[in-house]
């Protein structure tokens, strides 16, 4: 076979990467450039979808070059990207009306209290699967509509097209302008609050309610569609005619990446935040303990799958945030050393609802906070916390998940960045009470991206080809006694609801 590979670009909050998989799903080049974080005001963030596009560009053409393989090597193009974040921009020229509003951002928080007055914050639950949130892209759209005079009279006249990254993308890899493809998939779609769970289309009436005319949303496709939505352009960072046929948002992409393809299978991405999803098979699950009912994928004609997720605001993050603004240290990676350097948390508990909590809380009122402070606290204390505060967040999703699936875990198949971190995943195995499985290939989201697409033209033949890719790097069994175990978590929630009502 002379075209054997397939490439990934993985739009993350942080960063762009492109990845070229093999059949055996290995990596054998890949790329990586961060962009920049735009913070107008507190609670404000925004990226720049330019620069974005230009990076992407970037990170395709030095990952081809990293793999040593021609463009016409490659079979297929997948997406995965950073889920709810908003861009709205000119069919015409390809300008964005506005920067991306980011998921993270809480600028709609007026638009979200405005719309639950009539219904509650479930008032779209029973349709969508999701509460009214600052999170999701609806009310973004919305604010951007109301807040750029342009943007809705362009909209008004068919002008102005709404995206979130993937769509932003793809549309920009299949000719922009010139006849880019103006699609999403199921799941990104499932993110926005305004698509109906049960018949995979936008809902007219939640469209109404919100302003926001139906012409500037994308075409809703499957997540590994053999129709493909066209292919890259020769002009294009691709230089190659390539289908793009594969679309996932990025927890939902770490999920197939993790084979779960099986009712019950469950898994926890370790990123800017944290995402717990839970296969619950082909009919969605309504959520009574503060999760969201989503989608998991949709491979080409087959039934839809579904999913419960947790998603948690601020994991990875919160250790950007010691080495950025504390300047606890200049990598990252440095945490772990620093956190060993004490026995265990001397007794604090930290909070990062730096811009409210997610779920199962849902409260855009909380904001972090350190809880337990005396002068015997040091660096190496904070740091410990930090990593502790991601296991402890994991935990309430994960009893939540129990409670709304009926479903016991058996163990945890974990990804993501912070996966590296051994204190980290010990401590998680430990507050759970269950195994923690990191994979050998830990870029699982990507991944799942690059699965999407190898199935829709069939290098990849059914769901057995993935399964027996996946293998086992490392599982860490829970150590700590039950009785330290509810001493500590039962902690952890005292300080949670220090967290509630700030602003």
């Amino acid at each position: 076979m002379s075209r054997q590979y397939v490439a990934a670009i993985d739009q993350g909050t942080t960063s762009t990467r492109c990845i070229i998989f093999d059949h055996a799903g290995r990596i054998v080049g890949l790329a990586q450039k961060e962009h920049r974080q735009i913070y107008p005001q507190p609670g404000l963030v925004e990226h720049d979808p330019l620069e974005i596009w230009a990076r992407t560009q970037d990170v395709v053409r030095e990952a081809i070059a990293q793999a040593g393989i021609q463009p016409t090597d490659i079979v297929a193009v997948g997406i995965t990207n950073q889920r709810e974040t908003t861009v709205v921009w000119d069919r015409r020229t390809g300008q964005p009306y506005y920067n991306a509003i980011v998921w993270q951002d809480t600028r709609t928080k007026d638009i979200c209290d405005a719309l639950a007055r009539d219904g509650g914050q479930d008032r779209f639950r029973d349709k969508t699967g999701l509460p009214l949130a600052t999170y999701f892209s609806g009310p973004k759209i919305k604010w951007i509509l109301d807040h750029v005079p342009e943007a809705r009279a362009a909209a008004e006249r068919g002008d102005a097209l709404f995206g979130t990254i993937d769509t932003w993308l793809i549309w920009n890899l299949t000719g922009g302008p010139d006849g880019g493809a103006h699609v999403t998939d199921v799941t990104n779609a499932s993110r926005t609050l305004l698509m109906n769970l049960h018949t995979l289309d936008w809902d007219h009436e939640i469209l109404s309610t919100l302003g926001i005319p139906r012409a500037m949303l994308p075409r809703i496709v499957p997540s590994s569609d053999p129709a493909t939505w066209g292919t890259t352009r020769t002009s294009g960072p691709f230089v190659a005619e390539i289908p793009v046929c594969g679309n996932l948002g990025d927890q939902q992409a770490a999920l197939v990446g993790q084979t779960c393809f099986d009712v019950g299978e469950a898994k926890n991405t370790y990123g800017t935040g944290c995402f717990l999803l839970m296969n619950t098979g082909t009919t969605p699950v309504p959520s009574h303990h503060g999760l969201l009912t989503t989608l998991a994928y949709k491979f080409g004609d087959a039934l839809a799958v579904y999913a419960l997720e947790g998603s948690i605001a601020i994991t990875g993050a919160l250790v950007q945030w010691l080495r950025d603004n504390l300047q606890f240290f200049e990598k990252s990676s440095e945490v772990e050393a620093c956190a060993r350097s004490v026995p265990d948390n001397g007794g604090i508990y930290f909070v990062p609802a730096f811009s409210g909590l997610f779920a199962p809380y849902w409260r855009s009122d909380a904001r972090g906070i350190i809880v337990g402070l005396t002068r015997y606290i040091n660096k190496g204390h904070i740091c410990r916390a930090a990593l502790e505060a991601t296991a402890y967040q994991t935990r309430d999703v994960f009893e939540a998940m129990i409670q709304d699936a009926g479903i016991a875990l058996k163990a945890l198949k974990v990804d993501g960045g912070m996966v590296v971190n051994e204190l980290l995943m010990q401590f998680q195995a430990d507050i759970l009470n269950v195994p923690v499985v990191r994979p050998v290939v830990a870029e699982t989201t990507s991944l799942g991206a690059a699965y999407a697409a190898g199935l829709a033209v069939g290098f990849w033949k059914n769901l057995d080809d993935l399964r027996a890719n996946w293998q086992v790097d490392k599982v860490w069994e829970p150590r700590m006694d039950e009785a330290t175990r509810e001493r500590l978590y039962a902690g952890w929630k005292k300080a949670v609801e220090r967290t509630f009502g700030w602003v």
